[in-house]
């Protein structure tokens, strides 16, 4: 009987691990999740086995994954969600993936995928391609890029199979209700007054469907397609934020933003969007799900939600 795949998920328990480990199950893999809390009720998977630990302390990791160290690929969402806590932010985004690879260095891991973030190019001029010296400006892409460079180092000295994975904007079901998206469907759901920004940014939006499918294809490709490679991931076109909140208002046919309440942080970037080519010749990927497509998916989702 062939063995079955098993697979480590840090972070598990978040937006983008649940969607990975929903597919992961619908393929017949065995998930392992790592997390510091327990899923919430709608995003508990019945067949994921939880594990709990702070990934910054090395010993709490090993403890709980000393009998999962045959894992067969490991896809790192993990770390400290609340961006102004700054030390949980080092500790948990460097030193974390730190303990962790050093816990599996030696043993027979077919990938390490560490999911970065656009922030580690700062201001660097959009369109990003892997090529630009990043130059992080919050302490989020800073800690994220000290992050890349330690495992880049991993992989050179020692051919730690690791793939970095830099997401732009993943949006769509059981998105964090902070995040702009799921503010302006549920205000507008409720027809009432929410504040924005003045809309003038322009972003890369990808639905997560395309998002856990490049997953896929990173852990299906082969070791010198991916491994010690940064792959940026997003649509690889903008919208403007503020046509963003004017479809989602037209396809509710509800919704009162107020423009120009909330002003752009300091690391904010005007224009932000990926170069995907990269992806698109080496591991033969692309998005499938228009804005608009992904928009509608994502509405009816917090309307049967309500």
């Amino acid at each position: 009987m062939k063995k079955k795949i098993k697979i480590i998920v840090i972070g598990g328990t978040g937006f983008l691990g649940f969607h990975f480990s929903k597919l992961c199950l619908k393929k017949k893999m065995t998930v392992i999740s790592l997390s510091r809390k327990k899923p919430p009720k709608n995003k508990y998977l019945e067949k994921v086995k939880y594990l709990h630990s702070d990934i910054s302390i090395k010993s709490q990791i090993f403890k709980n994954l000393k009998y999962h160290l045959d894992a067969d690929f490991i896809v790192n969402f993990g770390g400290e969600v609340n961006h102004k806590r700054k030390n949980n932010v080092l500790k948990s985004h460097y030193f974390g993936v730190k303990n962790i690879s050093e816990i599996f260095l030696d043993q027979n891991l077919k990938k390490f995928i560490q999911i970065g973030t656009s922030l580690e190019y700062g201001k660097s001029k959009s369109p990003h391609n892997e090529l630009i010296k990043p130059k992080p400006i919050s302490d989020y892409g800073k800690a994220k890029f000290i992050a890349t460079t330690f495992l880049l180092n991993l992989y050179k000295k020692k051919n730690f199979p690791v793939s970095i994975v830099r997401p732009y904007q993943v949006y769509g079901p059981y998105q964090d209700k902070n995040r702009l998206i799921p503010i302006v469907i549920k205000s507008s759901l409720k027809n009432i007054k929410f504040p924005c920004s003045n809309g003038n940014q322009f972003r890369d939006f990808l639905y997560v469907d395309d998002f856990v499918r490049f997953i896929f294809q990173i852990m299906n490709s082969k070791n010198k397609d991916s491994a010690g490679e940064i792959f940026n991931v997003g649509y690889g076109k903008t919208i403007k934020v503020k046509t963003v909140i004017q479809l989602i208002n037209s396809l509710i046919k509800k919704g009162k933003p107020i423009f120009g309440k909330i002003k752009l942080r300091k690391e904010e970037n005007l224009i932000t969007y990926p170069n995907i080519k990269k992806a698109k010749i080496l591991l033969k990927w692309k998005p499938k799900i228009s804005f608009r497509e992904g928009i509608k998916k994502t509405i009816n989702f917090y309307k049967k939600e309500r």
